[in-house]
C-alpha cells in the first residue's frame, strides 16, 4: 500500500484508489471525443467548470499563481508536475487561456464524458495502449494555436514526490511541434484529497520561463526521451526551489518583484 511516512500523531493521507491502466473498450468508442476536440473549441461548459474550480481552489486551498506572465500567447505546451486530479484546473486557473488536456479514457463514461469532459475541451488517452489518436489531437490543437497541458510523469504521483523519470511523450510533442514549453511547478496539491478529513492544504502554482526546441519532424525515441528529460529537469528545479522557500516566502518574493518592476516602469 502506498503511504507516505508521517510524524507521530499526524493523520496519514487519504488512500488513493488502485489505478486501472488498461481500458478494454475499443479505439472506435473514443473517436467522437477526438473529432470534437480537433474541430471545435471548448464551449460554455469550460467556463462554468473553470469558475467553480477556481473559486474552490482560491477559497478552499488558498491557491495562488506566480509568474503567469511567462505563458506566451499562441500555441504552447504547459508541463506541470502531477500529484492530484485538480492539477489540470490549478494549471489553467491563473492564465487567461483555455487550456486543453488529455485525461485517462476511463473517465469518458456517461454522463460526464459526453456532457462535461468533451464539451469542456478534454480529450481521452487510452492508458496501457500506444494511443496515437491522443497525439494527433494534441498536434491539431497546437496547430490551431491552443494550449495543451501534458505531464512528464504520465500518471499522478501517489506520494507527492516527483517521479524518478520522465515519459518520452512530452518530448515527442515538443520536438515535433517546436512550440514554447512552459514548465509549471504545483506545490501542495497531492494532499488535496485530504479534504475528506477537513485538511485543506495550501497550493501554489509557479510558471517558469518558456523555452523551445528546434522542430524535428521525425525524432528518434532517444531524442524524445532526451527532450522529456530536459523538460522534467526544469520542472524539478522549479518545484525544488518553490518547496525550499515555501508558499509564504515565494509569494512575498513575487510581490516584491512586482513592486520593483512597477517602480522601475514608473520611473521611465
Amino acid at each position: 500500500m502506498n503511504r507516505v511516512k508521517v510524524a507521530a500523531g499526524a493523520m496519514p493521507d487519504v488512500a488513493l484508489k488502485p489505478q486501472i491502466y488498461k481500458d478494454p473498450r475499443p479505439k472506435e468508442y473514443f473517436d467522437r471525443f477526438h473529432a470534437r476536440s480537433r474541430t471545435r473549441e471548448p464551449n460554455a461548459v469550460y467556463e462554468l467548470v473553470r469558475v467553480v474550480t477556481m473559486l474552490h481552489g482560491l477559497i478552499t486551498f488558498r491557491a495562488r499563481g506566480l509568474g503567469a506572465e511567462n505563458v506566451p500567447p499562441g500555441p504552447v505546451i504547459l508541463a506541470p508536475n502531477h500529484a492530484s486530479f485538480m492539477d489540470h484546473f490549478f494549471t489553467g486557473a491563473f492564465i487567461r487561456r483555455r487550456v486543453r488536456f488529455m485525461a485517462k479514457s476511463q473517465m469518458f463514461k456517461p454522463p460526464f464524458g459526453p456532457l462535461v469532459y468533451s464539451p469542456g475541451g478534454v480529450f481521452p488517452v487510452r492508458r496501457g495502449h500506444h494511443d496515437e489518436e491522443a497525439f494527433i489531437t494534441s498536434f491539431e490543437i497546437i496547430r490551431r494555436g491552443g494550449a495543451v497541458v501534458m505531464y512528464c510523469e504520465g500518471g499522478r504521483s501517489r506520494t507527492g514526490k516527483l517521479a524518478d523519470t520522465a515519459k518520452p511523450g512530452i518530448g515527442r510533442l515538443a520536438l515535433q511541434t517546436g512550440v514554447p514549453v512552459v514548465p509549471v511547478a504545483i506545490l501542495g496539491s497531492y494532499q488535496v484529497r485530504n479534504w475528506k478529513r477537513l485538511h485543506f492544504p495550501k497550493v501554489t502554482v509557479q510558471y517558469g520561463r518558456p523555452f523551445k526546441f528546434a522542430p524535428n519532424e521525425h525524432p528518434t525515441r532517444e531524442q524524445q526521451q532526451a527532450a522529456a528529460d530536459f523538460i522534467y529537469d526544469r520542472i524539478r528545479k522549479l518545484h525544488g526551489e518553490l518547496a525550499r522557500v515555501g508558499h509564504r516566502a515565494a509569494r512575498r518574493q513575487r510581490r516584491r518583484a512586482q513592486r520593483t518592476a512597477a517602480d522601475s516602469a514608473g520611473a521611465l
